[in-house]
């Protein structure tokens, strides 16, 4: 990423220049969506039927945000790179104004202020500033300006290489920090460390920085109670097993009864009211339970195929802006499933992780096939020659 790419027209200057969409992208991407889609119907249905009345519940909500992302992907699959550029800073600029309308206009749900309801719509605009955050600090290091700066040696180089790009998250750290939404700052955090080393930036100093943060973090979470009590009970969730330790004790007894084969699709026992709420960031549970460990290693087979893919992909684009944004976007993507993956096992504390494609929840769910949509229009102009 660190070599001298070609300009921003050289991919954008003719429709003959572009070609069809990288197919194995799609077929990997419509593969984890059905995949997620009959995830959500068995794991969701025990609980809405209890819950609501329906059974179909969640499973109708989800079919239609399914719809309605598809078609965000097919839209964003056709946006030449000239104009995801051009976006770049208004959609930054939105994500913010978002952020900021939640303490003031925002509707709670769970003890938590996060999401935004415009009539029948619920937007989280967490969701939408990780996707504008990569976009944005994509078109950040693609600056001639900034470019110049990093290619030098030296404090010009830390500031516009590391200092600059850190303000540029702490400017939707701090909106986000006001939600109690621990889990989004995570994200956003390593999104920001890896567009950083991804553009070139140092990496030692980038360590002793990340070294300082994380020191940091860790003071300030334990000096507020609502975290500190997280990490209390994630340390030993047996000792809370009725008051914070319930959703982690029962989503391991899940993933260890799934044994070899698991007990069928369908056939979990885990999710009429153990697993609390299993279609939300827990359903990973439940594949492992009804399909085993085989299931689970074909779930993470395709997502490791998709990022594969997705950072090969970019790697062949001959403009630095598209290979900056089409790498963000995979390594968004590793970063979600690996700290999901983190929490049902409680290697992390329990912070409320979605897994994409397959967890319930609308506006990460469009804001996911957005972003494959855009990979996809990435795809189209990466056999172009440099």
């Amino acid at each position: 990423m660190t070599k001298k790419q070609a300009p921003l027209r050289t991919v954008s200057a003719t429709q003959g220049d572009y070609c069809a969409p990288d197919r194995v992208l799609l077929l990997l991407i419509l593969a984890l969506a059905l995949f997620g889609s009959l995830m959500v119907f068995s794991a969701s249905t025990a609980y809405a039927e209890i819950r609501f009345g329906d059974a179909y519940y969640f499973v109708k909500r989800q079919t239609l945000w399914l719809a309605v992302g598809i078609g965000a992907m097919l839209l964003s699959s056709r946006l030449p790179p000239i104009r995801l550029y051009k976006l770049a800073l208004p959609f930054y600029l939105v994500s913010l104004a978002l952020l900021a309308l939640v303490p003031i206009i925002g509707s709670e749900a769970g003890g938590a202020t996060r999401w935004i309801t415009l009539g029948p719509v619920t937007l989280q605009p967490s969701e939408i500033s990780k996707t504008a955050l990569v976009l944005f600090l994509s078109f950040y290091f693609t600056k001639p300006t900034v470019e110049e700066h990093m290619a030098k040696r030296g404090w010009r180089s830390v500031r516009y290489g590391i200092l600059y790009p850190i303000l540029l998250f702490l400017a939707v750290c701090i909106l986000v920090v006001l939600e109690k939404h621990l889990s989004c700052v995570i994200i956003l955090g390593c999104i920001t460390v890896c567009m950083i080393l991804l553009a070139g930036g140092s990496g030692r100093v980038l360590s002793a920085m990340c070294l300082g943060g994380g020191s940091a973090v860790t003071v300030f979470a334990l000096s507020v109670e609502y975290t500190r009590r997280r990490i209390t009970i994630w340390r030993n969730p047996e000792l809370y097993p009725q008051d914070g330790g319930w959703q982690t004790l029962q989503g391991l007894m899940a993933i260890g009864s799934g044994g070899l084969f698991g007990l069928g699709f369908g056939n979990s026992r885990l999710k009429h009211m153990y697993v609390s709420e299993p279609q939300n960031d827990f359903i990973f549970t439940i594949v492992c339970e009804e399909l085993g460990f085989v299931g689970a290693a074909l779930v993470l087979s395709l997502f490791a195929a998709l990022v594969a893919r997705g950072f090969f992909v970019s790697g062949r684009n001959p403009n630095r802006f598209c290979a900056l944004l089409g790498s963000g976007l995979c390594a968004k993507l590793a970063i979600q499933v690996l700290l999901n993956l983190g929490v049902i096992t409680n290697t992390l504390p329990n912070t409320g992780i979605s897994l994409p494609f397959f967890s319930y929840g609308g506006s990460s769910l469009v804001m996911l096939f957005l972003e494959m949509g855009i990979l996809l229009s990435l795809s189209r102009t990466s056999h172009i020659a440099r």
